[in-house]
Formats: structure tokens, C-alpha cells, sequence
């Protein structure tokens, strides 16, 4: 990976305060090499998808254990289309965060804020493709997206649904993009809690049994809090760079220290969230196990100031959510 901010920066022509609309991009930035599979499988931040993963994975084992339907999971799955619309639930999912990235990695790229970053390079920041061709890559995802979304529809009928995932679609380009993006307003946590807890939880359960219910509203609070930890995490690592370049995170806003605090607070309220479950089905105590990689990201995103610390902080964050989501989901479905 390339770490030094000077040498993502060369070579390129300053693109500071230009738009994240991209009616309001200028010419393409010279790229200083093309980018090869690798850069481009980095822009897809593969260590973020957990996010997309684990609402859909807890989406569907409270919809299971709140169906009412008689069986195991397996036959639960062959009924009404369930394992089909999960399986497209978490398309959606996975599409939404990867043209999420790009997105990003496009509207910062233009606006010259990753001209600050230490962090890893971005593909339009450091020059290594064309904004056009990452902004195009970035709208293919959210079409097929929309696409899985529009397949869901169709096969449950619920066509108010489309509202939500146009809703979603439109978070997801104003998180960095357009005139006014929310991410650079203190804002990035309160959609992130939004749409990849409550909305993506629900939305799964919904769509497989046509109702929320209370362990669905337990299980999209604890997945919101985990997506806001890493997104905190992540933005504690950034808070001088996107300070200099402008860009308000709640941690620019709040400062480094509360910024911690509340790290700590959306990485381990989940586990709070968890007795929920407990109480109601005592083998889902399993998914504490996950605190064996979210205790050390407590420990090192409260203390380090160093990036590459702070990395490992977010990837420990972002695979104890998945631990978390995947074991309370298998304890669910696998329930006698």
C-alpha cells in the first residue's frame, strides 16, 4: 500500500474544492499509472462489507424465529421464495456499500480532500484513474443495487419498498457527493445507523415474513452501532487531514478525545443489545465470543494516534461485527 500523502499527490493537478456533482467535475486528472486489479479491489474496501453482511445475516434469522412457520431453517428457506430474497437482500446490501466506496473515493477525489489523507491511496486522489471512469464504476453498483432491489419487489409484491431503496440510493451518492454532502456536516454516523442498521435489518425481515418485530428492532440497533464504530474509527484516524481539508465528521466536530468515547460506546453497546437475545434464546451468549476481536479494538482505537494502528482498530472493529452477526444468527436458526 502507498502511505505517504506526498507521494499520492504528485504528479496529479490540484483538484481542492471542486464539487462532488459530477455535472461540476472538471477535466480527467493526469494519472501518474493505470490502476491495476488490485488498486481497483482496494477501492472497493473489501474490509467495510462486513457491513453489508451482517444486517442481512441477522435480518434473516429473526425473521426465521419470528416466522410462526413450523420446520427447520432449511425448509423455512424453500418456502415463499425466503432463501432467494435473502440471497437478493444481500446483493443489495453488498452492491450499496461497494458503490458506496467508489463513491466516496470519486467525491473526495474531486473536492482534493484526499490530497490530506495518510491513509491508504484512493484511486482518484492519487491519480490512478480517470474520476469519470471511477464515478461510472461507482453507478454501475448502485444500478445493480437497484436491480437485486427491483427483483425483491417483484417477487413479494411490496412495491412501496422501492421508495425505500431509492431512499437508500440517494444516502448513499449525498454521504460525499453533491453540493452539500452530510458526511462532511457531522452527519455520516446518523445515516450510517439508518440505513445499515435499521433500514437493512428490517428491510430483511420484512421482506421474508411482511412484519418487524421486536427482536428485528434489538438485532438493526446492535448491527447501526457496529457500522457507526467502524465509521468512527475510521474518521478518528482522519481528524487532523480532514480538518485541514474541511470535511466536518462528527469527530472533526466533537474533537479526538469524545470522539474515542464514542467509539467505545457504538463498539460495546451491541453486547448490551445482545441480553436481549439472551434472555429469550440463552445459546445466542455464544455471539460474546465476538469480544475476543472487539476488546482490542476498544483498547487501540481509545489510545493509538498512529494510522496504521487505527486501521487494525477498524478492521478488528468491522470482523467483530461479522463474528457477532454470524454466530447470534446461527444460534438463532439453529434453535430446536
Amino acid at each position: 500500500m502507498r502511505w505517504s500523502a506526498v507521494a499520492r499527490t504528485k504528479n496529479r493537478t490540484p483538484v481542492k474544492g471542486r464539487s462532488g456533482n459530477p455535472a461540476k467535475a472538471s477535466a480527467p486528472q493526469r494519472t501518474k499509472q493505470r490502476a491495476t486489479a488490485g488498486d481497483w479491489i482496494g477501492g472497493a474496501r473489501l474490509r467495510t462489507l462486513t457491513l453489508g453482511v451482517v444486517p442481512v445475516v441477522l435480518g434473516t434469522g429473526v425473521a426465521f424465529v419470528d416466522s410462526g412457520e413450523p420446520g427447520d431453517f432449511g425448509a423455512y428457506l424453500g418456502r415463499d421464495h425466503h432463501l432467494a430474497v435473502a440471497l437478493l437482500a444481500l446483493a443489495v446490501a453488498l452492491f450499496l456499500q461497494i458503490g458506496v466506496n467508489y463513491s466516496n473515493d470519486y467525491s473526495d477525489g474531486v473536492r482534493g480532500t484526499d490530497e490530506f489523507r495518510v491513509g491508504p491511496a484512493r484511486l482518484t486522489g492519487a491519480g490512478l484513474a480517470k474520476p469519470r471512469t471511477v464515478l461510472t464504476v461507482a453507478l454501475t453498483f448502485f444500478g445493480l443495487a437497484a436491480v437485486a432491489g427491483l427483483v425483491i419487489v417483484l417477487l413479494t409484491g411490496t412495491w412501496w419498498l422501492l421508495l425505500v431503496g431509492a431512499a437508500a440510493i440517494v444516502a448513499a451518492w449525498y454521504y460525499t457527493g453533491g453540493k452539500k454532502p452530510y458526511g462532511y456536516n457531522a452527519l455520516g454516523e446518523v445515516f450510517v445507523f439508518v440505513f445499515f442498521g435499521l433500514v437493512a435489518v428490517l428491510g430483511t425481515q420484512y421482506v421474508q415474513i411482511q412484519a418487524v418485530t421486536a427482536s428485528g428492532w434489538a438485532a438493526a440497533v446492535a448491527a447501526g452501532f457496529f457500522a457507526c464504530a467502524v465509521l468512527m474509527v475510521n474518521n478518528i484516524r482522519d481528524v487532523d487531514e480532514d480538518r485541514q481539508a474541511g470535511k466536518r465528521t462528527l469527530a472533526v466536530v466533537v474533537g479526538r478525545p469524545v470522539a474515542r468515547v464514542l467509539f467505545g460506546l457504538f463498539l460495546m453497546l451491541p453486547y448490551v443489545v445482545l441480553l436481549w437475545f439472551v434472555l429469550l434464546y440463552f445459546r445466542t451468549g455464544f455471539a460474546y465470543f465476538s469480544l475476543l476481536l472487539a476488546l482490542p479494538a476498544l483498547a487501540i482505537g481509545v489510545s493509538s494516534r498512529k494510522p496504521r494502528e487505527l486501521i487494525t482498530a477498524l478492521q478488528l472493529s468491522s470482523f467483530a461485527s461479522l463474528a457477532y452477526g454470524v454466530v447470534l444468527g446461527l444460534t438463532l436458526v439453529l434453535l430446536p
